[in-house]
């Protein structure tokens, strides 16, 4: 049964396990990819851009970089790029850029049969391990990796984060009606 992008979005979580041995086919990560670059971009000005990472060498050099360790056992990362474009006077929308980048990569990836988590503070914290990854990965001066999504299939139980608050604590209509 194929599933709606209503039911993915309402099933998708973050998963932070272990991941199988299996390759990820380069065509299903350009599909993730392709969904990332066709999320908005304020004024058009598409401050994003990608970098996946099969290759079994690189990808090991750059896990040995992440510490404390994180999708150590991922087939495939994507790595988020960042520009800082003024769109609109002093205005630079960047990371509402690369956050509907980002998320449009997560529904695809869960939509292909694949799990992900957003790692962001973990290798954008004071020790910098972003920096050490873009330099693996030659990114141009101008660009700042924000962010590396995992790709793979699980290889633990996927579990659907339940923790949520209450719709009627988050979203009202009309008015802000604080309980």
């Amino acid at each position: 049964m194929q599933k709606t992008i209503l039911d993915i979005i309402m099933n998708r979580s973050s998963y932070r396990g272990k991941y199988k041995n299996i390759k990820v086919p380069k065509e299903d990560l350009i599909k993730i990819m392709e969904a990332g670059l066709a999320a908005p971009s304020g004024c058009n000005k598409q401050t994003v851009s990608l970098i996946a990472v099969d290759d079994e060498k690189l990808l090991s050099e750059i896990k040995q970089l992440i510490n404390p360790p994180i999708c150590e056992t991922a087939p495939a990362l994507i790595c988020i790029l960042s520009q800082k474009i003024y769109a609109y006077r002093d205005r630079c929308y960047s990371v509402q850029d690369y956050a509907a980048a980002i998320e449009n990569m997560l529904l695809a990836i869960k939509a292909l049969g694949y799990e992900s988590c957003w790692y962001e503070g973990h290798i954008t914290d004071d020790d910098d391990i972003a920096s050490k990854i873009a330099s693996k990965i030659n990114i141009d001066k101008g660009y700042k990796l924000v962010c590396i999504l995992p790709v793979g299939y699980a290889d633990e139980e996927v579990k659907l984060n339940t923790d949520k608050k209450p719709f009627n604590e988050r979203a009202w209509f009309n008015s802000f009606d604080k309980l």
